[in-house]
């Protein structure tokens, strides 16, 4: 495999031809696997599949099972985002149990054990080797689009910021995985004046302060948001004010608190589904016209009916006719825990649209309506603000409300729950579970 050479010396594959099908019968899936404290993608379309990462060296196994609960005994590719443990420490659990085609690598060479260990695997198992070069594609699915976009022709000091990062198109639908990449990558990017407009993208290096700048996140223009990133972790990822500026832009899936995301697509409109919740999000269909179409759904409990919702230019799923309230939705929701206040517990209400929304007559309702919240009649949300409503006693402003509760009168189920948000004609509008 390496023949005496060092990695940088190996080159991917150049593709030249460029991919001008459209998907056939089959979907494309994307797995954003729950690995803890770091990162593993998997991607199956018609029989071929690739996986990106493989998480800490205990995650290798948990890897391996769920690749092979979906029969998988084959990785045509395997990438190696970088070399840091989170994100390769499971790979040799990996090479050893699959049979692998090619392995693709950042190419900067990086002296731990653990990625030492790797390539010395690769070299006695004869695996074909090639260093991503940006600007090339991979040949994985001739009807799948995967561009390398980083890491560039010089590298960073920063391993983060030599990530691969790969832009996946398939038909319509689009995904951007960042890696760990963060601010300088980013820049790099939209300089080299890359299409990185995308229904999806996987946040760069867990949500944290060092990546997803305001300008690339608008640029990007995501619908979903999804974060890799381990419960309570040290780190503090993702970091609140990113957080809040991806929820603002999009609907936000967490890791740490939905479990593995899987993410398929037609090519024209995706399903989101999660490893901790029954309710999947459909995106909107963008044939459909401006008014938006509620099916309801038969029900044997007090909970409000399940709706699927097609909308365009939305980017969550909102169950209303008005254009004002497809414009907000909940964006997060704590449940808190045991021995927390109820000012420890909060939901999040984002307001995405170009203009302000006033929330007389609108309500915040938990699971059976148990608790309901009423917004104040004086109060507005304005564009691209994010309100949170917590659940004990404190002073209102523009951002925070109180819904009133004494310290021990919590509103949501530390078990799990679900907030409902009706606009002033008692429509659902949006519903999260957690």
């Amino acid at each position: 495999m390496f023949n005496g050479d060092t990695p940088s010396e190996v080159t991917l594959e150049q593709t030249t031809a460029q991919n001008a099908s459209t998907p056939a019968d089959q979907n494309l899936t994307i797995h954003f696997l729950d690995v803890g404290q770091g990162d593993s993608i998997l991607i199956e379309c018609n029989n071929s599949t690739m996986l990106i990462d493989a998480g800490e060296s205990d995650q290798g196994e948990i890897v391996s099972d769920y690749m092979q609960d979906q029969g998988i005994s084959t990785l045509d590719y395997i990438v190696a985002t970088h070399p840091h443990a989170d994100h390769i420490g499971g790979m040799s659990d990996i090479i050893n149990g699959f049979q692998i085609d090619h392995f693709i690598d950042s190419g900067y060479p990086h002296t731990t054990q653990t990625y030492e260990d790797m390539l010395t695997i690769i070299d006695q198992k004869d695996i074909p080797f090639e260093i991503a070069q940006v600007g090339q594609t991979i040949d994985f699915d001739p009807a799948v689009d995967i561009e390398v976009l980083n890491p560039g022709t010089t590298y960073s000091d920063d391993l983060n910021e030599n990530s691969v990062v790969l832009k996946v198109n398939y038909g319509d639908t689009s995904f951007l995985l960042m890696g760990d990449a963060g601010l300088e990558t980013e820049e790099n990017i939209m300089k080299a004046g890359y299409d990185i407009e995308s229904d999806i993208i996987k946040v760069g290096h867990h949500g944290s302060q060092s990546g997803s700048g305001e300008t690339f996140i608008s640029t990007v223009s995501p619908e979903v948001g999804i974060i890799e990133v381990g419960a309570e972790n040290d780190y503090g990822h993702p970091d609140p004010e990113i957080l809040e500026r991806l929820q603002t832009a999009s609907k936000v899936y967490r890791t740490d608190l939905d479990g593995t995301v899987t993410i398929t697509t037609d090519g024209s409109t995706y399903t989101v589904t999660t490893q901790k919740s029954d309710t999947p999000f459909v995106s909107p269909n963008p044939t459909l016209t401006e008014t938006s179409e509620v099916i309801p759904t038969e029900s044997s409990t007090s909970e409000p009916a399940k709706a699927q919702v097609t909308a365009p230019d939305s980017k969550t799923p909102d169950i209303t006719t008005s254009s004002e309230s497809n414009s907000l939705y909940i964006s997060d929701l704590y449940v808190g825990a045991p021995h927390q206040t109820a000012n420890q517990e909060y939901v999040k209400i984002t307001n995405k649209g170009t203009t302000s929304v006033n929330l007389k007559g609108w309500k915040i309702e938990d699971k059976d309506a148990k608790h309901t919240y009423s917004f104040p009649s004086s109060y507005t949300l304005k564009s691209k603000n994010t309100v949170t409503l917590y659940s004990g006693k404190g002073t209102n402003t523009a951002n925070t409300l109180y819904w009133g509760r004494s310290e021990n009168a919590h509103v949501w189920n530390n078990d799990g729950d679900i907030a409902y948000l009706y606009d002033n004609a008692g429509e659902l509008v949006f519903m999260l579970e957690r």
